[in-house]
């Protein structure tokens, strides 16, 4: 009998699904709309915002994310009001941030006019810049073209055209790294080859003592691999830091912070400031979580970090906005999604019962309904995204043509004039596999 997954450093027992318990519980906590982070003598800390006063010499930023602009389901209504909300917060400190890092998923369907509400709103932050690195929400519909024609210019030099980069300031070299492009079904984020090969060039002339600081989207280590919270390669470009004494990496993508240290990297994911999603393996699937009315300021707040070097540890102390502890308000809403997926195959079921010789396709709770779709040849095949995000299939072979980025009620068909196997993804959610069988 085989033995389970062990973990390759300390040996202990996985779960199915590559995680030990244990340990991810130990190392996750909560943080709300804006971090404050400071670096001091190349030791990376965060703490609550306005707590303190940074001393002199010393660099403090602010780090924002998922911001979603254009979402307006019940999760929440308004993003633009709780970006604002944090963006206020950003200018309530009693010393400027240099500048801001914007971790992805600026807007919900990368249509010009969320980027441009996003800008205005940002514009407000009473800071000298801000640096960003697409999600794959912003990416969805050109293929990051548009990003990349509004941030990949001007203040942030050294840019490369997949739009990754970096910048030196304080004595600290910050790199911003594009793990949402290229998915490939099944798989994780992605930063691929080109990219790997610049992150080595980039540091080799860069003293071992110098602090480093990545920041990128889908989090560089594997979170919770089954809801694709991961990247790829990630453990090969984090091999090219391994030299570096501090090595900080900073993530957005699973709206909850969670940290881990290992060895000298420390890594940080941030909440959204748009709207909460489950804690890995609460819920049956990710995606927008709704929480009672009254209780989304329970999930959103700040969080205090000291690092201490001596213990090689993060001491965390959280403070939401509400004052309240968030475990109410993320339990009751995990539930409800609990609920709320429980009746859902039973919906997708009778969808694809009454659709039209059983070539409806049902996306619900971030999968595909049937699975494995068998049809005629000649048929035509139809999906209908039920999930609060949107989704975007894509051929895995490229036999057929790939929809567009599909927001919720969205549907898309495809006719299938050859037998054969038709396997697709979703391009913003890889993990997220299924198959046409077309008879003959």
């Amino acid at each position: 009998m085989p033995l389970p997954p062990h973990d390759i450093d300390t040996q202990k027992p996985l779960d199915a699904d590559g995680l030990d318990r244990r340990n991810f519980l130990s190392c996750m906590a909560w943080v709300g709309t804006g971090l404050l982070w400071t670096i001091t003598g190349g030791v990376p800390r965060s703490s609550r915002l306005g707590a303190q006063t940074p001393a002199k010499g010393e660099l403090f930023f602010m780090q924002i994310s998922d911001s979603h602009i254009g979402f307006d389901k019940p999760a929440n209504t308004d993003v633009t009001a709780t970006l604002r909300a944090a963006i206020a917060k950003i200018n309530a400190l009693p010393t400027r941030p240099a500048f801001l890092l914007h971790t992805g998923d600026i807007t919900q369907l990368s249509k010009p006019s969320e980027f441009d509400t996003a800008d205005q709103v940002l514009r407000e932050a009473r800071t000298e810049k801000t640096f960003f690195v697409p999600g794959e929400h912003d990416v969805g519909v050109d293929g990051g073209a548009s990003y990349l024609q509004r941030y990949g210019k001007g203040a942030q030099r050294g840019r490369e055209g997949g739009g990754w980069y970096s910048f030196d300031h304080s004595g600290v070299h910050f790199m911003g790294l594009v793990n949402v492009l290229d998915l490939k079904p099944g798989g994780l984020g992605s930063l691929g080859a080109e990219q790997l090969d610049w992150i080595e060039r980039d540091v080799k002339h860069l003293s071992s003592s110098t602090p480093i600081v990545v920041f990128a989207h889908v989090p560089l280590w594997s979170v919770y691999p089954a809801w694709g919270w991961g990247t790829d390669d990630g453990a090969r470009a984090l091999g090219y830091l391994k030299r570096f004494g501090s090595v900080t990496v900073l993530n957005g993508h699973i709206h909850q912070t969670m940290q881990k240290v290992e060895g000298n990297v420390s890594f940080h994911t941030a909440l959204s400031t748009a709207f909460p999603q489950p804690r890995p393996g609460t819920a049956p699937s990710p995606g927008p979580m709704v929480v009672p009315a009254g209780q989304l300021s329970d999930v959103l707040g700040v969080r205090e970090v000291h690092y201490l070097p001596s213990h090689r540890q993060l001491a965390v102390v959280d403070h939401t906005l509400s004052g309240n502890s968030p475990d109410a308000a993320f339990a009751a809403g995990e539930a409800a999604a609990r609920a709320h997926a429980t009746a859902a195959p039973a919906a997708a079921g009778a969808a694809s019962a009454t659709a039209s010789p059983v070539n409806e396709v049902v996306i619900a709770n971030f999968a595909f309904t049937p699975k494995t779709a068998t049809v005629a040849r000649g048929s035509r095949v139809t999906w209908q995204n039920a999930d609060d995000v949107p989704h975007k299939i894509q051929s895995a072979d490229n036999r057929f043509t790939g929809s567009p980025l599909l927001d919720t009620k969205g549907v898309y068909s495809v006719d299938f004039s050859e037998a054969g196997e038709f396997p697709y993804f979703c391009s913003l959610h890889p993990v997220m596999q299924g198959k046409i069988m077309v008879k003959r």
